[in-house]
């Protein structure tokens, strides 16, 4: 027998969960949220170099707690029922942002069906953001 062929049917356990993963991974690059990944550092940068917008998808409690500065908020679940108010801003950056960075994908998603351009996805959220030491409000 081959040594790859024995190899593999030694370690077929590994061997599918690997290939799981992989496709897992893969599928996750594939299918993608449509936005780029920022950190919190990088998002500053844009803040102020290119004037972009930050958007925050968070529910009402969670912006009340804190949030960036300069930040406008529209909760996820009326993302679709308000994307009107945003469409003069389909040509600038926009730099989305939830708690730790999973839903901000789904709105990045949204938005970029809609046909906005510049989407930003804030790695991590806003944990990521009072993390790196950079201030929230709650005003």
């Amino acid at each position: 027998m081959e040594p790859a062929l024995k190899f593999i049917l030694d370690n077929l356990f590994y061997v599918a969960m690997a290939l799981i993963s992989g496709g897992m991974l893969l599928w996750q690059t594939v299918k993608g949220t449509g936005a780029n990944q920022l950190s919190p550092q990088e998002a500053t940068l844009l803040i102020n170099r290119a004037d972009a917008i930050v958007l925050d998808i968070r529910n009402v409690d969670e912006w009340n707690a804190g949030h960036i500065s300069g930040a406008r908020h529209i909760a996820l679940d009326q993302l679709e029922r308000q994307i009107s108010t945003l469409e003069k801003l389909k040509t600038t950056p926009l730099i989305v942002v939830c708690q730790s960075g999973g839903r901000s994908g789904s709105a990045c998603g949204i938005l970029k069906k809609h046909g906005f351009e510049k989407i930003y996805n804030l790695a991590g959220g806003l944990i990521a953001w009072r993390d790196a030491g950079f201030p929230v409000t709650s005003k």
